[in-house]
C-alpha cells in the first residue's frame, strides 16, 4: 500500500526522484524554458507554482522555504527580485505551460517544452462577462423558425391591397348593380303586363253571352296568374309584389264601375 507516497515514481527511487524534480525546477527558473518528458513536466508543475507563490509573499519565512526547496540561495534571491518588480503580479495562478513536440526515438516517450508564462493578463470586458450563455443548436433552430413565422405574419398584416384585389371588388359591385337592375326591369314588365290584362278583361266583360269572350277572359286570367308567379319568383324583395296587388285591386274597381254603369 502506497500511503503518504503521492506522485509519480519517474522510474527510480524516492531520493533520486526528488533530486530530478529539484534540478528541473532550478533549470526552469534559471532559463525560463526546459525540454523534458511529459510525466516529469507534470510532476514539477505544482512545485514551480508553489515557489512563485512564496516569492509573491516576499517575507523571510517564504524565502527560507524556497531556499530549502531549491538548495540555491542566489537563484531564490533572483526569483524574489523579479516577482517584486512586477512579474506574475496580475496572474493568480497557472505560472507555467506545456507544449507537446513529439515522441522520443527508442522508448517512444512524449517530449514536451515547459516554459514560464510571463505575458500580462488580459482581463475580460464587462460585455463579455455579461454575455448570455450560448444556446444549443436545437434552441437556435427553434428561435429562428419562430422569428421567421412572426415576421411573415407581420408582413401579411401590413401589406397594402394590390390592384387585383381592387379589380375584384369593383367586379363584385358591378355584378350586384346589374342583378338589381335586372330585377327592377322584370318587376316593371310584370306590372305592365298585369295592367294590359286588366284592360282586356274589362272589354270582354262588356259583351254578355259571348262564349268566346268568356273563354278568352279565362285564358287571360290563367296567363295573368302565371305571369304573377313568374314575377314573384323573379323579384326577391316584397317591395316588388306590393305594386302588382295594387294594380289588381284597381282593375277590379274598374270592372265594378263599368258593370254598374251598364
Amino acid at each position: 500500500m502506497r500511503h503518504y507516497k503521492k506522485g509519480r515514481k519517474l522510474g527510480t527511487d524516492a531520493s533520486h526522484g526528488a533530486a530530478i524534480k529539484r534540478n528541473l525546477c532550478v533549470n526552469l527558473l534559471a532559463n525560463d524554458r526546459i525540454k523534458t518528458t511529459l510525466e516529469r513536466a507534470k510532476e514539477i508543475r505544482s512545485d514551480v507554482d508553489r515557489l512563485i507563490t512564496w516569492a509573491k509573499r516576499g517575507d523571510i519565512h517564504s524565502r527560507r522555504l524556497a531556499i530549502a526547496k531549491l538548495g540555491d540561495k542566489a537563484l531564490v534571491g533572483e526569483l524574489f527580485a523579479k516577482v517584486e518588480q512586477g512579474l506574475f503580479k496580475d496572474r493568480p495562478g497557472g505560472y507555467s505551460r506545456i507544449y507537446k513536440v513529439g515522441k522520443r526515438r527508442g522508448d517512444d516517450a512524449v517530449i514536451v517544452i515547459m516554459e514560464l508564462v510571463q505575458e500580462p493578463v488580459s482581463r475580460k470586458s464587462k460585455t463579455d462577462d455579461a454575455a448570455p450563455p450560448a444556446k444549443s443548436t436545437s434552441s437556435r433552430r427553434k428561435a429562428a423558425t419562430k422569428a421567421k413565422t412572426t415576421k411573415a405574419d407581420t408582413a401579411d398584416k401590413h401589406t397594402a391591397p394590390t390592384a387585383s384585389d381592387a379589380d375584384a371588388r369593383e367586379g363584385e359591385k358591378a355584378g350586384k348593380a346589374a342583378a338589381d337592375s335586372a330585377l327592377e326591369g322584370a318587376a316593371a314588365d310584370a306590372r305592365e303586363g298585369e295592367k294590359a290584362a286588366g284592360v282586356a278583361d274589362t272589354e270582354g266583360a262588356d259583351s254578355p253571352g259571348n262564349d268566346q269572350g268568356s273563354q278568352a277572359a279565362q285564358d287571360r286570367e290563367s296567363n295573368k296568374s302565371v305571369k304573377s308567379n313568374e314575377t314573384i319568383q323573379a323579384a326577391e324583395s316584397p317591395s316588388d309584389i306590393a305594386p302588382s296587388q295594387a294594380d289588381e285591386d284597381r282593375a277590379g274597381d274598374v270592372v265594378a264601375s263599368q258593370d254598374a254603369s251598364s
